[in-house]
């Protein structure tokens, strides 16, 4: 009998339903981890012993913004005397080990990227260890917000984000994508308060605030997922839903109708979806991606709710990590490629599918606008596909040259040698390799038994290295054209020529994708007169489009447009998400090198961003928060 002494009431009724479930756990075994496994961001030894499954009993504290918790896991023991956890600023309290009363374990030495090693001795035939503590205000992995920090502003909100490596965080685990494991969880919180995980999902809130939830695949830890808020369910389809505030429930189910597509055209084109139910939450604006991919229940960013659809490639984006990253996951973050590049690729196959080759190429054209343009700033070493982060951040990872040089490598293969093959060959590895991780290494030598050793030519031309290990985009690279982006061109040039004004533009029918391409290539020296007739026309500063109200303050701030800055300001407080908030907060120190602007606007905005954002914020201002 497994026993903690946090919330014994708890723990029997979850250990009773447990009991009482006939399903069969999937669990990732010893044999599942590469002999050969390496991790340079986690401490965990999983080939001596590994995790299999946990259980999760937490209480939540609004109030004290802290989760006390016990972490029951069940491991794989190959005969070793203790077992490695990664852990990151949390107070571990007491560890058991196959019900003793208290096992022996340390806390290495701290490492300001990669925390401390928690090493719990162990006895022979050990089980399972139980591990009872808190977390920190130094949780990074978890931002509680007040009430006035989210949509509604009438309830507080917490959620997660664990990737890369801040799961350690909020949960002492083994860290790593290479690592994956069966999850059951009950959580205790404020009963006017929805909970929700990366696993099955009420629908509905219960009175007494507690839930259950079961994850039955194994997933890695960086897609332990949890949100708190005052959350409606909205139903789109029989297998998709979608959760919000309720002031936002409305807007976002009809933001997301055509879920339901994209999952028939994403379950067409790569075989059957394995994760039950394919639900979206619509979190508060701090989130600081445009989403993110737990299983089950992807995070999303308000900043996509455009009114028209426009925006919502973002959800065939999570929707193809089902595929390419949740069922078959980078081994490590130097390997990050093969999760965001497949899906990029994979992403504009299912918008293909469903708007067509002229819609997709205007995807593609952006994509490459924004790969040249980080190429251009980042070390040659950083545009490699095989990445080299051993010392660093991962996130130093997450730029576009694991998604858009990633996805353009995979569209060469296609190129070479065809879409019908190409596709047989991803339904193959998809489900070759469903549920294990997969190497940079191990997918060459895959790609080349299974296509491209039957055409050595083609092999030749596809210049494999150069992709994978070379720096840059290779010459050989796909060639990316839009019909209707040369349709903007030509309508800018006119109005720059002065051919006519800018309201007798023909803009009717425009996707933000025309407007996010015409406000890229304005030129460069705009008059005050000319910014003036931009928004008179378009009303770009009182536009409730994201990516347009981004792009275009691009522009506010290197041209000095005053009208715009109280939007700016506006925009820069409420919105978290790092990619608008790192080429803004750039523009604004570009413009005024002194940081004074840019500053005494982050100290206002800093309290609504998430540690994924204040940490390159902080580092890009020199910015010491003397609030903490």
């Amino acid at each position: 009998m497994r026993y903690t002494n946090i919330a014994l009431l708890f723990i029997v009724g979850l250990l009773i339903a447990s009991c009482g479930s006939k399903e069969t756990k999937t669990e990732m075994k010893q044999a599942d981890i590469p002999k050969d496994w390496s991790d340079p961001h986690s401490y965990a030894k999983p080939l001596e012993a590994a995790v299999k499954h946990l259980n999760w009993i937490a209480q939540v504290s609004f109030k004290t913004k802290k989760i006390k918790a016990s972490a029951t896991w069940d491991i794989e023991n190959n005969n070793a005397d203790s077992i490695v956890f990664d852990t990151r600023n949390l107070d571990i309290h007491k560890v058991l080990v196959d019900g003793a009363e208290e096992a022996d374990y340390y806390l290495g030495e701290n490492n300001p990227v990669l925390g401390q090693p928690l090493v719990i001795k162990l006895p022979e035939g050990a089980e399972w260890v139980a591990i009872n503590y808190s977390t920190t205000k130094d949780a990074e992995a978890l931002q509680w917000l007040n009430a006035q920090q989210t949509h509604d502003k009438n309830n507080p909100f917490l959620f997660t984000q664990s990737q890369a490596i801040l799961a350690r965080t909020w949960i002492p685990c083994q860290d790593s994508p290479g690592i994956r494991f069966t999850y059951e969880a009950e959580v205790k919180s404020r009963p006017e308060l929805l909970t929700l995980m990366s696993a099955e999902n009420p629908v509905k809130k219960n009175a007494d605030g507690i839930y259950k939830f079961k994850m039955t695949e194994p997933i890695p830890s960086y897609l332990m997922a949890m949100a708190i808020g005052d959350i409606e369910f909205q139903k789109i389809g029989e297998q998709t839903g979608v959760y919000a505030e309720p002031g936002m429930i409305e807007a976002s189910a009809n933001e997301f109708a055509n879920m339901d597509s994209m999952l028939v055209a994403a379950e067409k084109l790569y075989g059957k979806y394995r994760w039950g139910r394919y639900d979206v939450i619509v979190l508060p604006p701090s989130f600081p991606f445009g989403g993110m991919e737990n299983p089950r229940l992807t995070f999303s960013t308000p900043t996509i709710i455009a009114g028209d659809r426009s925006l919502t490639s973002l959800i065939a984006h999570e929707l193809a990590h089902s595929w390419s990253g949740n069922l078959v996951t980078n081994a490590n973050w130097n390997d990050f490629w093969l999760n965001e590049g497949f899906t990029v690729y994979f992403e504009r196959r299912i918008m293909e599918e469903l708007y067509g080759k002229d819609y997709v190429n205007m995807l593609r054209e952006l994509g490459m606008q924004d790969l040249k343009k980080e190429v251009s700033e980042l070390p040659a070493r950083d545009t490699w596909l095989k990445l080299d982060l051993d010392g660093r951040n991962p996130d130093d990872g997450m730029t576009s040259v694991a998604y858009e040089k990633g996805a353009f490598f995979l569209e060469k293969i296609e190129e070479l040698y065809g879409r019908k093959e190409f596709d047989k060959f991803l339904n193959t590895y998809f489900d070759k390799f469903a549920f294990e991780t997969m190497t940079t290494e191990k997918f060459v030598s895959y790609l080349d038994s299974s296509l491209l050793s039957s055409d050595t030519a083609l092999k030749a031309k596809l210049r494999l290295n150069d992709w994978i290990y070379g720096p840059g985009i290779p010459d050989n690279a796909p060639e990316v054209t839009s019909e209707r982006f040369q349709r903007v061109e030509s309508a800018l040039k006119a109005w720059s020529d002065g051919a006519f004004e800018a309201k007798e533009l023909k803009t009717a029918g425009w996707t933000s994708h025309e407007w996010l391409h015409f406000l890229r290539n304005l030129p460069d020296t705009l008059s005050n007169e000319q910014m003036t007739e931009l928004d008179k026309s378009f009303g770009f500063t009182k536009s409730g489009n994201s990516e347009i109200l981004a792009a275009w303050f691009e522009h506010t701030i290197k041209h000095n447009y005053k009208p715009a800055d109280d939007a700016l300001e506006s925009f820069l407080v409420s919105v978290g998400r790092r990619k608008f908030l790192v080429p803004l907060y750039s523009a604004l120190t570009e413009a005024d090198p002194s940081k004074n602007r840019a500053t005494a606007i982050y100290k206002k905005a800093r309290p609504n961003y998430h540690s994924v954002s204040t940490n390159t914020i902080d580092e890009m201002l020199n910015y010491e928060n003397d609030e903490e």
